[in-house]
Formats: C-alpha cells, structure tokens, sequence
C-alpha cells in the first residue's frame, strides 16, 4: 500500500543529500513490480479509504484536532498557521492526513496508519498516537520545570547572599563566611596544636575560604576543624602529688584492696620525686626525656562486684584529674576505637578521642571497661587496635583515622577491668599491669557494709540512721545464707530490699527503731538460700564424698565430689558437665587407686565385680580444669575403703599417675571460698605455699593448711578413721531438708 504523489521541487544538499516537496494525490495498491533496474516500476490501482458517517466519527476527528493544538502549544517550533489550517478543516480523512503529516512518529506506525481502509479506525488510531505524544510532552515539561525552579532557587540564594553581603559591608558587619573563617582561625592559633596538627588545620581553613557556602564539601571541612580546634592539645588538668591525700581518699571510698592502693601511691610517689627532680631532668637529652614513659597502664581482673569501676572514680579523686569511661564489652569494629576515615559519608573520630573532647584535658584517669569481652570474628578486630592505644611507646603519636594527625595519648592513665585473664589477647595483655581483686572475706564486707552499702542505702530509701540499725550478726546473716559470692553486689541488693521492708513497716505503723537482728533478715527475706557448714556436713557424711575448692570467673566455690558403686565388672562413668581437662584427671586417678589398691588397704577383687559411677552436682553448670585430682582420688578411696572424708577439709590440686600434687592457680580464690563456707583445713599442693602471702591475715589465722607432695598425704590429712556405722541419723538429715541446723 503506497500513495500517489506529485514531485513539486527537488534540493540537493552541499553534502549530496537530496529532498523533495511531493503533494500526495491518493491511495494506491501495488499489484505487480514490472521493472527493479535501474529503478522500480509497477502496476498499481486506486485504493480510496472508506469515509463513514455519524456522530462518533465526528467526534474522533474533533477530539484530533483539539490535542494537536495541545501539541502545537507545548511545542513552540509548530507554525501557528498550521494550528489555524488544521482547525479549520472539516473533512474527517483530510484531517486525519493533515495532522499525521506534521506529527512525529515511526515509519511503521505511519505505514499502518495508511493501510487502514476505515477513517474511523484511522481517527482511533491517529487519536491514541495524540495521545501518547501529549503524554510525553507533558512529562518532560515537568521535568524541565523542576530542573528550572532547582536552578532558579540556587540563582535566587546566590543573588540574596551576595546582596546580605553588600548590606553588611554597608553596615560595617562584614561577611558571614569571612568572620567564621577568622574564628577558625583564631581557634586553632589558641589551640596549642603541634606542628603537624597545625600546618594540617591552616591548609584545611585555607581550602574552606575558597569554597562557597553551598558547597557539599564546605559542611565537611568545617567539621572536621570543629573537631580539631575543640581537642584538648595542651589542657592539662594539674596533679594533686599528696601522698597522705590519696591515701586517706583511696581509704575513704574503698575498704581492703592495699595492692591496688599501694600501686597507686607509688605512681604518686614516682611522679613527685620526678617533679621535684625536673631541673635534672631538664639538662638531659631531648632523646633521653622521650625515654621516660609517662603512661601507666593497670588492668583490674577479678569477679563482678569486687570494685573494679569504682576504684578508677577514687583513683581520678585523688590524683585530682577527671574521669572518663568507656565499655569495651561487644564491640567488633576497630572504626570505634581508631575512628573512620573521612571518605565515608557520617565519619567520626574513634570513642578514645571523643571521650578526651567531652572531658577537655588529655591526661584523664580513662578506664576500658569490659576488656575480656571484646569480639573477635571476620567483622574486625578491636583489640588490635587498641594495641597502639595502650602502648607507651606509640600512644605518643596516637593516629586517628579521622584526624589524620597524631595526638598524644602518653599522659592518660590507662585502667581496664576484666573478669577473665584468658580471653585477653597475648600481645594486649602484654602491654597492661594487671592487678587481681579476688574477692572480700566475711569480716570485709561486714566493714564495707557498714562504711558504704548501709548509708548508701538509707539514703536511696529515705530511711534516717535512728529508723534502722544493722547488728554483726544480723549482717553476719545476710551474707552465709542469702549470698555466695566474691563481690558486694548483691549483698547491697539484699541489704537494700531489708530496708524497704522496714520503709513499708514505718509506713504502715509510723516511724520506729528496726533492729535487723538474724531473726529479723529471716523474717524480711524469706527462707536461707545458701548453707555453708551445715551442707558440707550433711553431704560428706557418707563415704565417698570429698569436697573440693574451685575457680570460677565469679570467684571461688566449693565442689563436691561424689562416688558410688553398682553391680558390674570394671566399669567407669563420669558424669556433671565436666569438660575434657576433667575427665583426664578422673581417669588418672581411677587408674592411680587401681594400682595402689593394695598399699591403700583395699579390697584386691573390689573393681573386678563393681561399677564405679563418679559425679560433680551442680551439672547445668560447664566444670573443667585439672585442680580437682586430689578431690576424685580422695572420693574413691573413701567409697571403697569406706571411710568417710572429714567435714571440715577442702583440697585442691592436680594429680599424677604416680601419685604426685603438682601446684595449681587462684589459690586466693579458693582459700577465700573455704573460708565463706565454713571450712576449717585446706590441702594445697607443697609448690603453692608461698601463694598465702596474698591470703588476708584474717583468714590466715582462722583456717589450718596442710601441704602435701603426694596423694599419701592427702589421704592421711583428709580421711577419718573407719566408722562403727555410715549411715547419718533419719531425723537430721529431715532436719536439715527443711532448713535447720544440722548436728553431725
């Protein structure tokens, strides 16, 4: 299908491109090509459209007409006449191919236009091409009015700056830009900054002068020089050098802890005597002055509750400098501690930098809380980063990755808490002091009580000194039966919940003198949550019981552990959640009462007809280290000999296959725990003697301790002589079931 046309005019462009002006006459269709050299003829024959009648095809043709005005009108390139001409048209097929002529589309769409024979179908499809071209008309129109109004409102801002400019100068104010770039200025030559930091801030300020105000570039500079001139460079807050201030500070806020007190004092002391010495000091060497490290870097280790974070508070309060404190515990990304760089869109410095900005002085007493709980997996590694940080011979010229300059982190007084030592990588343990709190005795937290918990207490409840009075034993209650544990933590939590009961009681009845009595702790707290001496006599009252001592991360503990035998031949089975390390030491001492059988007066036959079933209670709770050897030896001789352990021994150590007691760790914790549970004698191995100098005297007097070298020992010190009967009296051991005392 094709169109029969008159050639009016031919152009040949400069370039050989030839145009034509052709009137079309009518639709024609091809019958037959006649001829294709040297170009195309053929036989053809008229193909008139078909032209109906009736409203709608009156209407398609007026709808037509209307949105190519439409289009005329946001296209200002289209004649005004055309619009005229077209408008005037009346024929429905004229009008279809007047607007098709003149409106943009593909050469297929016009190919299927003209091979349509209907108008009708012509005007549907002329009107949908309208339509769709009215659509996109309209939608670059509103992106074009967008970007206009967005260039329009940056011109407008520019033209009101520049005449907020003209009308400041006229008023003699000056320029906005201008006087914060004096600020700066000003900031960073009063900011006592080093060389580097401050040839870094100048070139920085000088980039910020150079751009306008709008730029994305300018809100980043500017923090960063925020950032740099509100750093503590040269605010030093001055010691106070007192010796008996800090010690009457130290001994005011904390009782006991003399290592931690006498460590803090010689700090003190080396401190002063340099000061002192500071003209010596002065005719030195550059090289030789950068020797002497300032830095100190201590690490609290011991079980929750013992002081750890309230002892960097008192050391800042004597030392006269300010405290800043920071968790540790979670933390997997080494961007917290060396900041991010400032290519990343929200970078901020690191959390050791932002804490010196927020405290204004760069020698702070600064405590890492939560060392030993530091992740480490594929997201990052934080304790690497801290290595630096807590290096005395780096920390000097600290980078942040932020700053990009170096801060001097020598004058801090580092102070970490953690409760375990070994989750502490090697190379960061290196770097640190470490300091153990293993815990308080009895007599201690009785002090503390009185001299902290107590008023601290009365205060949070509203209670006066004369409403409650707190005697030894009632305290003496609280702390055997309603706690076990190194710490004071939840001995404050207990004393605190006997004084709002008597606060309910001064409510109820009108005010009144309580005296907390053990009477009194049991009437407010319910039911003894914890026996000491009574349980360990009730549970070794049998043979083949031993009590042991124990580490664990929250202190020392007693364990129990339990034998007994069945019907079998040879058998052996461990039970109690007891880990590997554990289950060797069970092993090798099986194997060492197997092979001393005899010598240990045992019966010879004794494993050839019996099941031996070894057990730690407690078995939700993990168990694992070698220090219970000599405990798993002494009750399996006691189940087969028969002869029950005695009631106020506790023991630990490590065991051989050749009967030796090889030495063991947290001695401290465990005579600690012996003495809280009311046990009388501790076996230690010989090797640990000289472990008791950390003992407090106290305890030292009120336990007897037996050292021994090889299992023999053991089992002379720690066994009774064969009884008459093994069997405890029914009505004690009801007795002591329902929470009473038990008489052995």
């Amino acid at each position: 299908m094709g169109t029969v046309a008159i050639v009016h005019r031919m152009f040949r462009a400069p370039d050989g491109t030839i145009r034509l002006v052709v009137q079309g006459l009518l639709r024609c269709r091809i019958l037959n090509y006649v001829q294709e050299e040297p170009y195309l003829r053929a036989e053809i024959e008229a193909a008139p459209e078909t032209v109906e009648e009736g409203l709608e095809l009156e209407a398609l043709a007026r709808n037509a007409r209307s949105q190519f005005e439409h289009i005329a009108e946001m296209v200002p390139s289209v004649p005004r006449e055309l619009v005229a001409s077209v408008l005037s048209l009346e024929d429905p097929l004229q009008t279809v191919y007047t607007i098709a002529n003149f409106q943009r589309m593909d050469l297929e769409e016009a190919q299927s236009l003209l091979e349509l024979d209907s108008t009708t179908a012509k005007l549907h499809r002329l009107v949908s091409i309208l339509a769709r071209e009215v659509e996109v008309l309209e939608m670059g129109q509103k992106i074009q009015n967008e970007a206009r109004s967005e260039i329009d409102k940056v011109q407008r801002e520019y033209f009101l700056r520049e005449q907020l400019k003209a009308i400041q100068r006229e008023l003699g104010e000056g320029d906005e830009q201008a006087a914060e770039i004096e600020e700066f200025r000003k900031k960073i030559e009063a900011a006592g900054m080093p060389e580097e930091a401050g040839k870094q801030a100048r070139r920085e300020l000088d980039r910020l002068s150079r751009l306008p105000t709008a730029a994305a570039e300018y809100g980043v500079i500017r923090t960063y020089l925020d950032w740099l001139v509100s750093l503590p460079w040269s605010n030093l807050t001055p010691d106070n050098l007192d010796i008996g201030h800090a010690r009457e500070v130290l001994d005011q806020d904390h009782y006991g802890l003399e290592d931690v007190k006498e460590r803090i004092l010689e700090y003190l002391a080396v401190r002063k005597l340099r000061q002192e010495r500071s003209q010596e000091l002065a005719s030195e060497s550059e090289d030789e002055i950068r020797r002497v490290r300032e830095g100190v870097i201590l690490c609290f280790v011991g079980p929750p509750g013992v002081g750890k974070t309230s002892l960097g508070r008192s050391i800042a309060r004597a030392l006269g400098r300010k405290f800043v404190r920071i968790s540790l515990g979670g933390m997997r990304d080494e961007a917290e501690i060396r900041g991010h760089r400032r290519t990343y869109i929200g970078a901020m410095p690191g959390r050791i930098i932002q804490a010196l900005r927020r405290v204004e002085t760069r020698n702070p007493v600064f405590m890492l809380d939560e060392v030993d709980k530091l992740v480490f997996d594929f997201h990052g590694d934080p304790a690497s980063a801290l290595l630096e940080v807590l290096d005395p011979e780096q920390n000097v010229e600290f980078r942040d990755h932020y700053l990009e300059v170096p801060f001097d982190l020598s004058q801090v007084m580092f102070i970490t808490t953690a409760n375990l030592l070994e989750p502490i990588p090697e190379p960061l343990r290196d770097r640190m002091e470490i300091i153990n709190l293993s815990g308080y005795t009895e007599r201690e937290k009785i002090a503390i009580a009185r001299g902290y918990l107590i008023p601290r207490q009365l205060r949070e409840n509203g209670l006066r000194p004369e409403e409650i009075r707190f005697t030894d034993e009632g305290l003496q209650k609280i702390i055997r039966s309603y706690t076990r544990e190194a710490g004071v933590r939840n001995l404050e939590r207990e004393i605190g919940s006997v004084c709002r009961k008597v606060v309910t009681k001064i409510a109820e009845a009108g005010p009144q003198e309580v005296v907390i009595t053990p009477e009194k702790v049991q009437e407010f707290l319910g039911r003894p949550r914890y026996f000491s001496d009574e349980e360990i006599a009730w549970r070794t009252s049998v043979p083949g019981v031993a009590t042991g001592l124990a580490w664990t991360p929250f202190g020392g503990d007693v364990l129990f552990i339990e034998a007994t035998q069945m019907p079998g031949s040879k058998g052996f089975q461990i039970t109690g959640s007891i880990g590997n390390v554990m289950q060797e030491s069970a092993r090798a001492a099986l194997s060492y009462v197997r092979s001393r059988a005899q010598q240990l007066g045992l019966a010879d036959d004794f494993f050839e007809k019996t099941d031996v079933h070894l057990h730690i209670p407690a078995g939700a709770q993990p168990k694992d280290g070698p220090s219970a050897g000599v405990a798993i030896v002494t009750a399996l001789v006691s189940l087969i000999s028969g002869r029950p352990v005695r009631r106020e021994v506790g023991m630990t150590g490590e065991i051989t296959l050749r009967g030796q007691v090889l030495p063991v760790g947290g001695i401290k914790e465990k005579v600690l725990a012996a003495h809280r549970s009311g046990l009388k004698t501790v076996i230690l191995p010989r090797y640990n003697q000289a472990d008791l100098e950390d003992i407090p005297e106290e305890v030292l007097n009120e336990l007897q301790f037996i050292f021994v070298e090889d299992v023999d020992e053991v089992l002379q010190a720690a066994l009774e002589p064969k009884p008459e009967t093994l069997q405890p009296e029914p009505a004690a051991a009801t007795e002591f079931s329902q929470g009473g005392s038990y008489d052995h």
